[in-house]
């Protein structure tokens, strides 16, 4: 069974089409007009070994809020597609990541209900021309639209730069674990038989 997920939104700020492949390699071809996030999401990839293309247009000339936010709603809405009934899975993934002066911490459960916790600051506003804050809107979407339980925990770190690609590549590797199949695992990981909400 293929594992994926395509995912198109239109609105009137922006324009994406975003397919993912829970069981790729790692492939990447992402294009935003949002640097920073092509740069994200291409570790996202990497690291969670999923196949991800990501093609978007925005109001880029406002900000680049509405892009990041409606990306994220789309990767966690082809998250959730993608993993389908949840039978086999692991369910849950964690992942403590090191990024020289940084170290995070991230928790996610595929439960079917919907729920973030960002644990973190960033010492500057911008990295470049990306607004640091920008980071809590997209995993905030990843989460309502994945349907996951999502905890971001920062333990400590003063560049930001390295602190936001030690969140997206630990989220990316609990998502990894979370959403491998377990070969113990007959049926879905839930005493109530299902992880619909």
């Amino acid at each position: 069974m293929s594992r994926t997920a395509t995912i198109n939104r239109k609105t009137g700020e922006t324009d994406v089409s975003l397919t993912l492949g829970l069981d790729g390699t790692g492939t990447c071809n992402v294009s935003t007009g949002v640097g920073f996030l092509d740069h994200m999401l291409e570790l996202f990839a990497k690291h969670g070994l999923f196949d991800l293309d990501v093609q978007a247009t925005g109001d880029t000339h406002v900000d680049g809020h509405h892009t990041t936010e409606d990306v994220g709603i789309c990767l966690g809405r082809a998250i959730h597609e993608a993993v389908g009934d949840k039978v086999g899975i692991r369910r849950y993934g964690h992942w403590s990541l090191p990024m020289e002066e940084t170290l995070v911490t991230v928790a996610v459960d595929l439960s079917g209900r919907a729920w973030y916790v960002p644990k973190y600051e960033f010492a500057s506003p911008k990295i470049g021309e990306f607004d640091t804050e920008l980071v809590d809107v997209f995993w905030q979407a990843v989460a309502a639209n994945g349907l996951m339980n999502l905890h971001q925990l920062l333990h400590h770190g003063s560049n930001s730069h390295h602190v936001a690609e030690a969140l997206f590549k630990g989220t990316a590797r609990a998502l990894r674990m979370a959403v491998e199949i377990d070969p113990r695992q007959t049926g879905v990981p839930s005493s109530k038989g299902t992880l619909t909400g």
